[in-house]
């Protein structure tokens, strides 16, 4: 692995964390404020919303200019929000929709800095090592994922919200300063046209003639569609089976940043995957098997491992998908491709959020409230219709990866 990677990612780590302990904080600090969970989707919303509008020229930014200017880029802004937001906790009174509008102006840098960080990739390690590169990305969003909301929950309560945006923004300084003493020496990146509307076009043009790719992303958006329907029911899921046992719910949710992590491990030793698409399928279809009985599961005992085996195939999903976007598609259409793949997953994510919540509490919830077919696997109780909502998605998820290994001989023509 290159060492210049190696340093930035470090940096990277750190800022995640800080960044992730932020969003608990806040987190804590709404509900506390409101105790409402419409506030609580607001913050969500706020992050998600603008994304949406401006995704798309965020890719067309990374393709125009240089990434590891626009790393530095994004993580200024986004630190100088946190000083704006620290400001106004400490010398005013911070209201909830201050941190709706500030989140909502940090977004599209935040994206901003990820695609730059994404494409960027290519630049610092060679095409073996792509895998054990995405497996790394991989670990830093799971160990986040656990650090984060542990360190928070801790920190919080000794520290408030000061202490906690003023580690964020310790980590962040650290993430700017790993990437400024990293010399990388960025392909020289020359558009067709100076035209933003040209430039998108470009998008669909490079779809259109190169089918191979045009099949691997809408394997990827098919799946994390299906796969949101179930996520969006997974909370509610595990707490009408538990009658609101947020500590069997902690327990699971730890279980899965702890699979990520270690099936992140597992790859960047491994790291040697020859086939990146058959890897990518079979990562799909291990993920979906897991899922699959876990929606039949109605204990912790079934829950607890099947989450973390489960969570071991997503750094196999996740490494081997941006080793093939980094191998199949031109550098100066990376960051655009990379922001169009984004921008369809917010947009499906947010369609799945939406269509698990009335798909459970208006359909799948009431009729699994009366003896059906289904009645003996999963009972009449309270969650019976989720867990089915939940294994129906695991089946077509799985049929998905279905799809795409059938179509292994189509793609090598």
């Amino acid at each position: 692995m290159v060492r210049k990677f190696l340093i930035i990612w470090s940096g990277q780590l750190l800022s995640t964390i800080g960044s992730n302990m932020t969003n608990f904080a806040l987190t804590i600090w709404a509900w506390e404020k409101t105790g409402t969970a419409t506030a609580l989707a607001f913050i969500s919303f706020a992050f998600l919303a603008p994304n949406l509008i401006t995704g798309l020229f965020m890719g067309v930014i990374v393709d125009r200019f240089e990434r590891k200017l626009l790393m530095i880029l994004g993580d200024i802004i986004t630190g100088t929000v946190s000083v704006i937001l620290l400001l106004i906790y400490t010398f005013s009174s911070l209201e909830i929709w201050h941190i709706y509008l500030l989140i909502a102006i940090t977004s599209p840098f935040s994206q901003l800095q990820s695609l730059a960080s994404e494409t960027i990739t290519a630049d610092l390690v060679t095409p073996e090592n792509y895998i054990r590169a995405g497996s790394l990305t991989s670990i830093l969003n799971y160990g986040s994922q656990i650090v984060a909301p542990a360190l928070a929950g801790f920190l919080y309560p000794i520290i408030s919200l000061t202490g906690i945006l003023f580690i964020d923004l310790f980590t962040l300084i650290l993430a700017i300063f790993t990437v400024i003493i990293t010399p990388i020496k960025e392909k020289k990146i020359k558009l067709h046209s100076n035209k933003i509307t040209d430039n998108l076009t470009e998008i669909f043009i490079y779809l259109k003639e190169n089918k191979y790719f045009l099949t691997i992303i809408t394997i990827e958006i098919l799946f994390w569609f299906i796969h949101d329907i179930g996520g969006s029911i997974f909370k509610p899921l595990i707490l009408s089976r538990t009658d609101g046992n947020t500590f069997i719910l902690g327990s699971i949710s730890a279980s899965a940043g702890i699979g990520g992590v270690m099936g992140g491990l597992i790859i960047t030793f491994w790291g040697k995957i020859k086939n990146r698409f058959k890897g990518f399928i079979i990562g799909i279809m291990g993920a979906s098997i897991c899922k699959l009985i876990f929606g039949f599961g109605q204990s912790i005992l079934i829950w607890l491992p099947l989450q973390f085996c489960s969570s071991l195939n997503f750094p196999l999903i996740y490494s081997t998908r941006q080793g093939l976007y980094l191998d199949l598609i031109p550098s100066n259409l990376q960051g655009r491709i990379f922001a169009f793949s984004s921008w369809l997953r917010l947009g499906v994510g947010a369609i799945s959020a939406l269509l698990g919540g009335i798909l459970a509490d208006r359909i799948f919830e009431p009729w699994m409230m009366t003896d059906n077919i289904f009645s003996p696997l999963f009972g009449t109780q309270k969650g019976a219709g989720m867990s089915l909502l939940y294994v129906l998605c695991s089946v077509g998820m799985f049929f998905v990866g279905l799809w795409g290994w059938y179509s292994r001989k189509r793609m090598r023509n």
